[in-house]
């Protein structure tokens, strides 16, 4: 007889409830569904209606279930009672938690609010964190961009009017050749693959320019495997390639740039290097060889080469001139920067050519009608499919922002931005350059500054600095050392705070923040700052306040600890007036919302999202923007602020349905059920732009009105893009001793120097100060795909991806220094040295070693067992990294922005016996308790307690 088939449910659910929300498991913010089972998560994916992702999901957004679950979640607020690293500490209650906080800060309010140092890291929330920074009054605010990749922002941003990466987006559906300049794995990854993918489909090509090849370099048509720091000359060759073959597309400059603005060319004068204007202050061009018009004026043909003689007898040239001047020169030909960029002439040659022919050869129209910011009709819209992408291999160099400036004007001469095929913006940008928002640096009679403690500097009078040129913030942003650092230096604050440098400070407060592992520069060095004492036996850093959700390195160099949710517990904005998630045919933003109860995950755990714990800390403090006439508290918590909060009126942290009946977008009245909205539409809200304005943003007239609607403009007059930067040029005349403001002595040559109006490539300063002799090699770091910086390493199911590095070298280069593979070597800086295992890897350019970055780990963080991979055979090279010049001048930065140059290190490598583990060492954080009392170093303690085990 035959036996009954066993009845199989081969499609049981997954859960018996879903919610909709946004990941934070990387910067992508893609929309997921989270499926719940008797009130646990039991499994992630994607939201296929979510216009990020469109339902892609990569293997660190699955493995959230792991971030949640982690035994490295903080539970309880800690006050420490032992001494700074020794991870001795009290649980507190959140009353108590917060009555210190505030009997701490208050003072400082009244006495001098920049005794406070706020600096916050990967939290996404600096819509709300700088608007505190500013109600609280410090200018001593910065946020995580200043170590990520500000320099290319800013370039974007005093260049374009955007910036790649969170700002722009390549035309993934028309575009036919693609360059990725410096990108890795771990930033919008999602959309990238997306696009990579249309991209493949249609046999566009691909080319990656990276000295390793991984991630989307491995699948692309052509790896160019560049030397560390040289992309900006590889750039200039490109340009020198184009220029001397006449293939550029003048028109597109002169209409959309200031190529053809005439610059006073009188060497000495006030004047020289600025544009040439009429009474009336508008700029001038050259339309024959006595006659100037206003150079934006229609119906013109103006020159963009000669000299000129202005009416006040001065000369001229228009900027364009200035360009081929300089980039025509045969420093910049492919033979003369070969050698220095690793990259055979030939090559550049081809490439050029290769560009050329993608964006002029098999150029394309697009039938779509559009006006222009002047009035003038077109039938179409001319597209040049040529598009790039860069990210933080060209950033993190001290010369990073006239690298990017070198991208920038490489596609302005193909006229390749938004452009049909080419770069495109992405809403709100572009904006007028530079931004309007300058950093505020006065206070009001309420304490309160007079702008955002961030923002963007017009000329020498913007900057924080006293009346003797010295810098007014504890992390000399917006000083004549770093004028231009938009977000703020994190990577110098805690040396300065130390040094009192330029004076003590009382507090220091941080989010999200590793500042002693894997986020700072000179590791070893960072701890002990952090733990000196002054002679009377107090901390030369009085108090740090730290919040963040996990038991990380840095939370046992902290005085409070207030624990942050996991990303799933709590309510964020992804907001326009931050970092929105828009693309380039709409505006979009989101939000994250509780798809779980904190306080029903564990018994015992007690946590509160920082950004509520912020709201509640301002209203004890009685800030004018948190507290109501009569002192009471203005918002019930983070949620009730992003609803009812007004930057200006109409407008909040959230865009999408607004109004009393949530039916206005963009710009309405606080809607009590905005939220409920968001949440009911999948935590997302976009609105298409309209199809006549997604092209030629800043000079659309289509798109500046509906940007001027939506609240993203404050006028609608189009945006001059810029090959020369007049701004630079004022900085430089302010070191060459013109105007009311002027730098120190010892800065004017610097300034001089890096504040050239047209792009420049030099030397990275730790190549240059340093021989070749003794340091042959470059260093260099890439996040994996499968980490988000230091998140994984507490992730169950993305440490079996790895749970270890190694530093990875071409077998050449292993040959030339006797390095079998596997072979324990030691890496010496001008800095340090660290003793690590060397594994080949033919991935990599000869002259460059590599290793995954954020895997190591320090021994007692993180929640992981005494003998984890990551605390013994993992490492960082943040060991051999310096934060100041080998010379000792300056730190280790970009001069212009104050970017941290992480990938200058140069470094010598040499076989050692075999070891077992990864040097240098450090004492293991505390894993149990202290004083015969349970003094809990984070959830870790709690986790081995009840046998939780990763």
């Amino acid at each position: 007889m035959r036996q009954p088939e066993p009845a199989i449910d081969t499609s049981p659910s997954v859960g018996d409830e879903v919610r909709t929300t946004t990941c934070y498991m990387c910067a992508c913010r893609c929309g997921i569904k989270v499926w719940l089972k008797d009130g646990q998560i039991r499994y992630i994916q994607g939201n296929p209606d979510h216009p990020v992702n469109q339902g892609v999901l990569c293997a660190k957004g699955s493995a959230g279930i792991m971030q949640h679950y982690s035994p490295a979640r903080l539970d309880k607020p800690l006050l420490r009672v032992g001494e700074r690293g020794s991870g001795e500490f009290r649980e507190i209650e959140w009353d108590e938690a917060l009555e210190i906080a505030t009997s701490w800060l208050k003072p400082i309010r009244e006495r001098n609010p920049d005794e406070l140092a706020f600096f916050t890291g990967r939290d996404q929330s600096q819509a709300l964190t700088g608007w505190w920074a500013q109600q609280f009054g410090t200018v001593n605010y910065a946020a995580h961009g200043g170590f990520c990749s500000v320099n290319m922002a800013a370039a974007g941003l005093y260049t374009v009017g955007g910036s790649f990466w969170e700002f722009g987006e390549p035309d993934w559906d028309h575009t036919q050749y693609l360059m990725l300049w410096g990108v890795a794995e771990d930033h919008d990854s999602n959309p990238i693959k997306l696009g990579l993918g249309k991209l493949k489909a249609r046999g566009a090509k691909i080319v990656a320019i990276n000295p390793v090849r991984s991630g989307y370099g491995a699948i692309a048509d052509e790896w160019i495997g560049i030397r560390p720091g040289t992309d900006g000359l590889f750039a200039f060759a490109l340009i020198h390639e184009l220029l001397n073959a006449d293939r550029i597309d003048l028109d597109y400059l002169v209409r959309y740039t200031n190529a053809h603005w005439l610059v006073i060319d009188d060497p000495g004068g006030a004047e020289d290097g600025l544009f040439a204007r009429d009474l009336e202050g508008h700029p001038l061009c050259a339309v024959e060889s006595h006659r100037f018009a206003r150079a934006n004026d229609t119906g013109i043909q103006p020159r963009v080469v000669g000299e000129y003689t202005l009416r006040d007898g001065r000369r001229a040239v228009p900027a364009f001139h200035l360009v081929a001047q300089r980039y025509l020169d045969p420093q910049y030909s492919p033979d003369a920067v070969s050698e220095r960029c690793g990259i055979p002439a030939d090559t550049i040659r081809r490439i050029a050519r290769e560009l050329a022919d993608a964006a002029f050869d098999r150029a394309f129209t697009l039938p779509v009608a559009w006006t222009d910011a002047w009035g003038r009709q077109h039938d179409s819209m001319q597209g040049r499919p040529v598009s790039m992408h860069a990210m933080r291999g060209i950033s993190a160099h001290s010369n990073g922002f006239h690298t990017c400036r070198a991208l920038h004007l490489l596609q302005m001469l193909l006229g390749a931005v938004d452009a049909p095929g080419s770069f495109r913006y992405q809403p709100p940008f572009p904006k007028p350059l530079p931004p309007p928002n300058r950093p505020g640096k006065a206070r009001q009679a309420n304490g309160v500054l007079d702008a955002a403690p961030l923002g963007f500097v017009h000329g020498p009078e913007d900057l924080v600095v006293d009346d003797a040129g010295a810098p007014r913030r504890i992390d000399h942003a917006f000083s004549w050392a770093y004028p231009l650092s938009a977000h703020g230096m994190m990577h110098t604050v805690i040396r300065n705070a130390w040094a009192g440098d330029p004076y003590p400070i009382d507090t220091l407060m941080m989010f999200m923040a590793n500042m002693s592992w894997n986020s700072s520069m000179n590791t070893a060095q960072t701890i002990a700052w952090l733990t000196d004492k002054r002679d009377d036996g107090e901390y030369r850093i009085p108090r740090i306040i730290y919040a963040d959700a996990y038991a990380s390195e840095m939370v046992a160099y902290a005085d409070l600890v207030l624990p942050d949710t996991t990303y799933l517990e709590r309510f964020d904005a992804i907001s326009l007036l931050d970092r929105p998630i828009s693309d380039a045919d709409g505006a979009a933003d989101a939000i994250r919302h509780p798809v779980l109860n904190a306080a029903e995950q564990r018994e015992g755990r007690d946590v509160r999202g920082f950004q509520s714990v912020l709201i509640d800390l301002g209203a004890r403090l009685g800030l004018p923007g948190l507290t109501n006439e009569d002192g009471s508290p203005k918002y019930r918590d983070y949620a009730d602020y992003i609803v009812r909060h007004e930057r200006a009126p109409g407008v909040g942290l959230l865009a999408g349905w607004r109004g009393a009946h949530g039916d206005v977008e963009a710009k309405g009245q606080p809607n009590p059920e905005q939220l409920q909205r968001y949440i009911d539409h999948g935590g997302f809200w976009r609105s298409e732009i309209p199809e006549d304005a997604r092209y030629f943003k800043m000079a659309n007239r289509g798109y500046l009105d509906w940007a001027q609607r939506m609240g993203f403009l404050g006028h609608a007059d189009p945006i001059v893009l810029q090959v020369y930067s007049e701004t630079m040029q004022k900085f430089r005349l302010a070191a060459q001793g013109h105007g009311s403001v002027q730098p120190p002595d010892e800065h004017r040559e610097r300034v001089a120097t890096y504040f050239d109006p047209l792009p420049l490539w030099y030397e990275p300063f730790e190549g240059e100060q340093t021989t070749r002799e003794d340091f042959p090699l470059s260093a260099v770091t890439q996040r994996p795909m499968f980490m988000y910086h230091a998140w994984g390493s507490q992730n169950a199911w993305l440490r079996q991806i790895a749970a270890r590095n190694w530093l990875y070298l071409h077998p050449d280069t292993a040959a030339r220094h006797g390095i079998k593979d596997e072979d324990w070597i030691e890496v010496t800086s001008h800095h340090g040295t660290i003793t690590v295992q060397a594994k080949f890897a033919a991935n990599v350019q000869p002259d460059t070693v590599w290793t995954w970055n954020a895997i190591g780990k320090r021994r007692g963080a993180w929640g992981l067992g005494k003998d984890a991979p990551e605390g013994r055979e993992g490492f960082l090279l943040n060991h051999l990294i310096s934060d100041i010049t080998p010379r000792g001048d300056y730190a280790n930065a970009d001069p212009v922005t104050g970017q941290a140059a992480w990938f200058d290190l140069r470094v010598r490598i040499a076989r050692v016996a075999r070891t077992g583990a990864s040097s240098p060492q450090f004492a293991p954080l505390p894993m149990g308790a202290a004083n015969d009392a349970p003094l809990r170093y984070g959830a870790q303690f709690r986790a081995r307690r009840e046998g939780i085990k990763q």
